[in-house]
């Protein structure tokens, strides 16, 4: 009885692939520098607006392979890839049950004797779409649309099943999600049938709830092949404030392949537990689980027939997680989104192998225990990974500003690392003419600490000519780069990154002057 995560695909351009259909649609993102005349051909041909931000059209392949050479040519075409459709998260062998089994989650997750907040931080649910006509739904309070939900009038029965484990409210029927009275979000990613998603629709999605707020985004959907688009999507709302929960997969018995966007950076993975506090053999192991919440056997909304099924998947143990960090967030607003990732996992009860592992993470959720898990400093500035995210024109998304600048020539932060959530950190600073400038870390761990020079374009390939200074010894404390006179002012790059083998996390406080 496992779900299969949804699953998204992209194609890349000149791929001899069957599914490379001549006939459909494909994206168009178009770089930071891309004068707004190659927008006219692209509308002229058909494009749709998908992500302003990202400066991503939709438009038929046939006149996407036409324009492509020439935007490649004006240096404007960033990205090009299909458009694909491929089928929703399908349901394998359920159910129907009655109610009461389906809710042995709730106490094991801590949350028997708590009273919920009111609404607060929204959840989004970006998935196959909520079907508002179901007896959990009806009428419920604080429940938003953000798109039509098709096929009118049900949504589709994946997206209905993942709402119904964040918020199905108290209302007398049926059963009782984890945040009953979350301000519930709905973005449907399924195109007229309710049974096929596009990259579009869900890098839309995302955007949508990013842009309407800080909040938690659901995300129970994987794919084995990386999609640029959908990642630059997710640094976006997390850029924004957002906290981003995905599915870890449910390869556990099956190899154990990539998935994403459970393996991206800046998402809270999320595993599946069974009724005995285990991990269940479907839940995908890997180094980017972060923790772990009950997905076996749990009981569902369905939009099939309006009733409730008993269903399996890390699909549902998401958002169950979701609906347990909107209810923490809501009840500590002053956190920001880096506070309460971390507060999310560590919070975890430690299950399994001592310590993290790649099966539950960090551990099970635990919802009283994050209520009072001791607020971490903040991290400020990310996503900044590389310097594609701070540089004056962010290719990635519309990034954060230097640190220093001409008029501002001194500044001071404290952030942190994590060997796999956040490994670097790069800050763009001020480089003023016949000046020099000391950069210093501080760590409880080893890191290194590297300045580079304007013209580079990512730390992980950037030419030794292109260094500025290093100071890469092996050990924790102080560390220095003083970076010497120039003739012109410009802009550098400060890399701050986990060093040796050892420990997960770091700490470090870093300051400019100059």
């Amino acid at each position: 009885m496992v779900g299969t995560l949804v699953a998204v695909t992209a194609l890349a351009l000149g791929s001899h692939s069957p599914s490379a259909r001549q006939d459909g649609y494909a994206l168009v993102q178009l770089t930071p520098a891309a004068a707004c005349v190659e927008t006219i051909p692209l509308l002229e041909a058909g494009a749709t607006p998908v992500a302003p931000s990202l400066r991503l059209f939709r438009l038929p392949v046939a006149a996407a392979r036409r324009l492509a050479p020439g935007l490649r040519g004006h240096g404007a075409l960033q990205t090009f890839e299909l458009d694909r459709p491929v089928v929703t998260a399908s349901v394998r062998d359920t159910q129907p049950d009655p109610l009461e089994p389906g809710e042995w989650w709730r106490a094991v997750i801590g949350i028997d004797g708590l009273t919920p907040p009111g609404p607060g931080r929204p959840v989004t649910v970006v998935d196959s779409g909520l079907d508002l006509g179901h007896p959990e739904f009806l009428s419920r309070p604080d429940t938003l649309a953000l798109n039509p939900q098709e096929p009118a009038p049900f949504g589709g029965e994946h997206g209905t099943s993942v709402a119904s484990l964040v918020g199905a409210p108290v209302n007398g029927v049926g059963m009782v999600g984890v945040y009953p009275q979350a301000a519930l979000r709905s973005w449907d990613t399924a195109l007229g049938n309710g049974t096929e998603i596009d990259t579009s629709e869900v890098v839309k999605g995302i955007v949508a709830a990013a842009d309407n707020g800080p909040g938690v985004i659901n995300l129970s959907l994987g794919s084995s092949e990386r999609d640029g688009l959908i990642e630059q999507a997710i640094d976006e709302a997390f850029a924004k404030g957002s906290l981003v929960v995905v599915a870890s997969g449910n390869d556990g018995d099956r190899g154990n392949p990539p998935e994403y966007p459970a393996d991206y950076p800046h998402v809270l993975t999320v595993g599946a537990t069974g009724a005995d506090n285990t991990v269940a053999g479907f839940s995908s192991r890997s180094p980017y689980v972060d923790l772990v919440a009950p997905g076996q056997d749990v009981t569902v909304a369905t939009a099939s027939d309006s009733s409730w099924h008993v269903e399996s998947g890390t699909s549902f143990s998401t958002p169950i997680v979701s609906g347990a960090a909107a209810w923490v967030w809501t009840a500590r607003p002053q956190l920001d989104n880096t506070q309460l990732f971390e507060i999310m996992r560590r919070s975890a009860v430690d299950i399994g192998a001592r310590g993290r592992d790649d099966a539950s993470g960090y551990g099970l959720l635990n919802v009283a225990a994050a209520l009072a898990y001791p607020a971490p400093p903040r991290d400020p500035l990310e996503p900044n990974d590389d310097v594609d995210f701070v540089q004056p024109d962010a290719a990635s998304f519309n990034g954060h500003g230097p640190l220093t600048t001409l008029s501002r020539r001194r500044a001071a932060l404290t952030a942190r690392l994590d060997r796999l959530e956040d490994p670097s950190d790069v800050y763009r600073i001020w480089l003023p003419a016949w000046k020099r400038v000391l950069v210093t870390a501080v760590s409880n761990a080893n890191v290194t600490l590297r300045v580079w020079g304007p013209d580079t374009l990512t730390v992980d390939e950037a030419e030794r000519a292109d260094l500025l200074g290093k100071d890469a010894r092996a050990r924790s404390g102080r560390k220095q780069v003083m970076v010497g006179r120039a003739t012109t002012g410009r802009w550098g790059y400060v890399e701050v990154t986990l060093g040796g083998r050892r420990g997960l996390q770091a700490s470090y406080s870093l300051s400019v002057i100059g």
